[in-house]
């Protein structure tokens, strides 16, 4: 294959609302530029991009895909990307490694919500971005309309450089306002001709191709002095403003496209090479520790890893991004991370679920290789003696979680593993292995999300089945009154025997609280906890009644029955234990004797101090059009939450309230169905807040009802 140097490999992410037409343009861009002889299509299952058979069951991306092409004397690699929130990590690790944004607006529909939350991505990446218009052949299709849309949306930044003359069923010609030509295509489009701009339409013309010079003239001091010397501006400088505002974010044009005729999409891939930054003149990388890292072909091998993709029978492959330097295979590179050196053994260039090996690629590319060991996502590697650790992809946070488990028993440890291969594979992902609940929890980005990991465990693992359950939500208890109790054990069975007695005071503690009344403190421990809260334990033994050498193992059974609250067997927090009084036998008092003792009496106690259940409360943001808060608010209310206040946030209203944990278990799928998909969420801990009474006693009830039918 051949090398092209860092200035003419272009990288491109497609972006777009789901059935905006990303994969059919990609597959039309490779058409285009002879890389297949043959378009796929979406219906037929047969594109470059979709290769996956769970996308080609549904008719939609699922996973981000590398794709590369070349057109005339340049490299474009394109990244194929799902429109869904749910795979919104397959989106930001395209993002990162992109030098420039192609975002696809269908004709039909305007600015769906997908492109919104895309948009707010590309806006942390500061991606230069282009507008294509798509499906501009369909009957009700509104060119206009959208372009109105994508300016309300996104400002006036979005500049028109191309319209339809003709859109709709009979759409077959574009005008193009840079270069004030109209192209007409044939039926089966393809190239076009060149033609003038009819009469009926040089005056829009005009009035589009003054703007767009304004709007590149505006950005450049030199280009706005050019202009008004000469009331106009050659191509090659329009080019040149164009490609300065993209870098700066000061502009982002708009073309038209029919990616299913392959009406356009030739036009758009020349303004690709012709205008779109290469990586080498985009703002130098910024390592976490501030330093800068030029694209220089030259320089230290440097290369970022921003997805992985586990394949049957080779193992991981490692996708990433040169940054500096030229790599080559049998190059031996450092891992930021762990200090380990892998080494690169092969080196490919990608196209969909194909491999091509190259013998070098050199910064601003973006390849693969395999079999790195200690090597994961967001992994900087880099020649010896630098120490270069690029910014990480931050991933969103996880809106749902699930419990999982084999539908077999005996699976767990193939559970296990196929667990970790998706982690790996996707690191939006987390499994936690609670040893409270005792479950392994799935928390993931939504039931689309959920359903692609089910589908993806029982794939990697033969014979494997998986089931999905609620998962338990994890309680607290507390105390709220003050209780004094004492316990004496006492066992003897021949030889030495067991004896131990412990008097103990046990109450609420609260920060800041005074030591207790009638007791002398002669020794404090505050432990935190954990699981959250604190326990404060006092020494209050006067005359030697206890040994100090027993107080640790009171404290530890104390601390073992706190793990298993007497309510609902959780854990338990917030309680100041003084210990004041006890016995102990010269021959049988022991550690083991004083621990028991020391559980008891605060079971005992904890029992009679009017204990109480806390549940977990979390502060949920949604965002969504202003039209849809009434529906939201009314069905966050039906959820115990409290309304914490309105805000905005761009286009979005954003609700702001407190909802208990265990009323969010289904909101994931019951928001996107309530808004058809036009809001999101996140949820964030907040604090611990006792239940109502009603639900108290009912978890009360049936955690005994599963103790008795444990004990039995």
């Amino acid at each position: 294959m051949t090398n092209f140097d860092t200035s003419h490999v272009k990288n491109i992410v497609l972006l777009g609302h789901a059935g905006s037409g990303k994969t059919t343009l990609a597959e039309t861009m490779l058409f285009e530029a002879g890389l297949i002889t043959r378009r796929g299509s979406i219906e037929e299952k047969n594109t470059v991009s979709d290769f996956y058979e769970l996308e080609q069951e549904r008719g939609n991306s699922i996973f981000s895909k590398l794709l590369h092409t070349q057109w005339r004397g340049y490299k474009i690699n394109l990244i194929d990307t799902p429109g869904y929130d749910d795979f919104s990590g397959e989106v930001l690790s395209s993002l990162r490694v992109a030098d420039t944004g192609v975002m696809l607006l269908n004709a039909s529909f305007g600015v769906e919500v997908g492109t919104d939350i895309i948009w707010e991505y590309t806006e942390h990446f500061k991606t230069p971005m282009i507008f294509a218009v798509n499906k501009l052949d369909n009957e009700k299709a509104d060119f206009d309309k959208t372009v109105a849309q994508a300016k309300e949306h996104f400002g006036p930044h979005v500049t028109v450089v191309q319209y339809p003359y003709n859109q709709g069923l009979e759409f077959n010609a574009i005008i193009d306002v840079l270069r004030m030509t109209m192209y007409q295509f044939t039926a089966l489009g393809g190239r076009p001709q060149k033609m003038p701009i009819p009469d009926s339409e040089k005056e829009k013309a005009d009035r589009l191709h003054k703007e767009l010079i304004e709007a590149i003239a505006e950005n450049d001091e030199t280009l706005m002095e050019k202009y008004f010397d000469k009331g106009e501006l050659d191509e090659d400088e329009m080019k040149m403003g164009l490609k300065k505002a993209m870098i700066n974010h000061d502009l982002f044009p708009l073309f038209c496209v029919s990616a299913k005729k392959n009406m356009g999409s030739g036009r758009l891939m020349g303004f690709i090479d012709n205008v779109c930054p290469s990586a080498n003149e985009m703002p130098p990388q910024k390592t976490k520790s501030g330093e800068t890292l030029a694209c220089n072909p030259n320089g230290p091998a440097c290369i970022f890893i921003y997805k992985t993709i586990s394949e049957a029978h080779i193992g991981d492959m490692s996708l990433f991004k040169v940054y500096s330097g030229t790599v080559k295979p049998g190059m031996e590179l450092v891992n930021e991370s762990n200090g380990v050196t892998e080494k690169l053994n092969q080196l490919f260039v990608v196209e969909g679920g194909k491999r091509i090996a190259v013998n070098e690629l050199t910064a601003g590319d973006i390849g693969a290789t395999i079999k790195l060991k200690h090597t994961h996502v967001n992994n900087t590697l880099h020649a010896r003696g630098k120490n270069y650790e690029l910014t990480p992809i931050e991933f969103p946070p996880h809106v749902m979680s699930v419990a999982i488990e084999p539908a077999q028993k005996g699976d767990e440890e193939k559970l296990s593993a196929a667990l970790h291969q998706v982690q790996e594979e996707d690191p939006t992902v987390i499994v936690e292995v609670s040893q409270e609940l005792k479950q392994t929890i799935i928390h993931c980005m939504g039931e689309l999300h959920l359903s692609v990991i089910k589908w993806k465990l029982e794939h990697i693992a033969k014979n494997l089945s998986v089931k999905f359950t609620k998962p338990k939500i994890p309680y607290r208890e507390t105390i709220r009154k003050s209780v004094q109790s004492n316990y004496r054990h006492k066992k003897q069975s021949g030889g030495a025997g067991q004896f131990g007695e412990v008097y103990m005071q046990v109450e609420p503690w609260y920060d800041g609280m005074p030591d207790p009344k009638g007791f002398s403190v002669r020794g404090r421990d505050e432990y935190k906890l954990n699981w959250g809260g604190k326990l404060v334990f006092l020494n209050c033994i006067v005359g030697g009644a206890i040994d100090q050498r027993f107080l640790p193992s009171i404290l530890k059974g104390v601390m073992e029955k706190m793990q298993t609250g007497p309510l609902t067997g959780s854990y338990v927090r917030d309680v100041r234990v003084s210990v004041y009084d006890g016995k102990m036998h010269p021959v049988d008092s022991n550690d083991i004797s004083f621990k028991i003792a020391g559980l008891m009496a605060f079971k005992s106690a904890f029992q009679q101090a009017d204990p109480q259940i806390l549940e977990p409360v979390y502060t949920v943001t949604v965002l969504c059009p202003d039209e849809l808060t009434g529906g939201i608010i009314s069905d966050l209310q039906t959820r115990r939450a409290i309304m914490e206040g309105m805000d905005t946030e761009g286009h979005f209203t954003k609700i702001i309230a407190k909802v208990p944990l265990a009323e969010m278990d289904d909101y994931s799928s019951s928001l996107r169905s309530l808004t058809q998909g036009r809001a999101k969420f996140t949820m964030q801990f907040s604090e611990y807040v006792p239940v109502p009474f009603e639900i108290q006693r009912k978890l009360i009830d049936d955690y005994h009802k599963v103790s008795v039918k444990e004990e039995v």
